[in-house]
């Protein structure tokens, strides 16, 4: 497949995981193979450029290739504006693990560049200073036309990041089994409607890792995880159990108000992160 990263934006303020968060971006480049974009929203000053430096002054001794923006201004359009400026295809955002309903309701910066970004977002719950390994990675088997390509990008993070499990999650609705459960003979056959969708889900997950090049599946094992359950809610709860390191989504189609007051799929996911998340493009 092609690099589905070529360069790296990182929104960054002055807090208390500035130091982290620069980390894991500079680490990421040299992971992918990218340029990194470090964007502030707020006036260029000699000692912010100073301090910015001074945390990559590690990094830039191994060579990386950075670009420090200061954008003034609101802070969703002026990340979102500076990413289609300067191409970026990933952004990395620093979000809270949990939002109460309120901030949920009104939207952090994170999850509103989540919903209007259209490249893919990584979204990090526990930077780190030091690198904390990457072993499992979670990613949706979605029956989806984007599902493909999602799994895809999940296999070549694996051999970037050196992870050695990959599980594909099909999240499976309570709706296909509409049998009413009253006795051992409608129990039977509830059982059996739920074999048949899953030899189906296994089957078409089977074929779209089948046709993944074999260099990004070299050294991981591939489990696939049939789940039946709210769509989003599902998946996020498995990657936490699993003990996921990373759990990849496809980015949803565009959101109406009515999608946040009532959340699915990916909105799921956004109010209560169970790891570091992917949003794959």
């Amino acid at each position: 497949m092609l690099k589905p990263f070529n360069k790296i934006g990182i929104g960054v303020t002055f807090s208390p995981n500035l130091k982290a968060n620069l980390y894991e971006a500079a680490r990421l480049s040299f992971f992918f193979d990218c340029d990194l974009v470090l964007i502030h929203v707020g006036n260029k000053a000699a000692e912010k450029v100073e301090a910015f430096e001074d945390i990559l002054e590690p990094f830039k001794q191994k060579g990386l290739k950075y670009d420090l923006v200061f954008q003034p201004g609101n802070p969703v359009e002026s990340i979102l504006g500076v990413c289609e400026n300067k191409n970026v295809d990933l952004l990395i955002l620093g979000a809270l693990k949990r939002e109460s309903f309120f901030k949920y309701y009104v939207g952090s910066i994170a999850r509103k560049i989540t919903r209007k970004a259209r490249f893919s977002i990584l979204l990090l719950i526990n930077p780190s200073v030091e690198r904390v390994p990457c072993q499992h990675i979670v990613v949706s088997g979605l029956d989806d036309p984007r599902t493909p390509k999602t799994i895809s990008t999940a296999f070549y993070l694996s051999q970037c990041l050196k992870a050695d499990q990959v599980t594909i999650v099909e999240e499976i609705s309570g709706q296909e089994v509409t049998i009413k459960v009253d006795d051992d003979k409608s129990l039977r056959r509830t059982n059996i409607v739920k074999e048949r969708i899953r030899l189906r889900e296994a089957s078409r997950v089977k074929k779209i890792v089948d046709d993944i090049v074999p260099e990004l599946k070299k050294g991981v094992r591939v489990k696939s995880q049939p789940i039946f359950g709210q769509r989003g809610y599902s998946i996020g709860h498995y990657a936490q159990v699993a003990r996921g390191d990373l759990l990849v989504m496809n980015k949803p189609s565009k959101m109406s108000f009515l999608d946040r007051l009532f959340p699915h799929d990916i909105e799921h996911i956004l109010t209560e992160l169970p790891t570091d998340v992917l949003i794959s493009k």
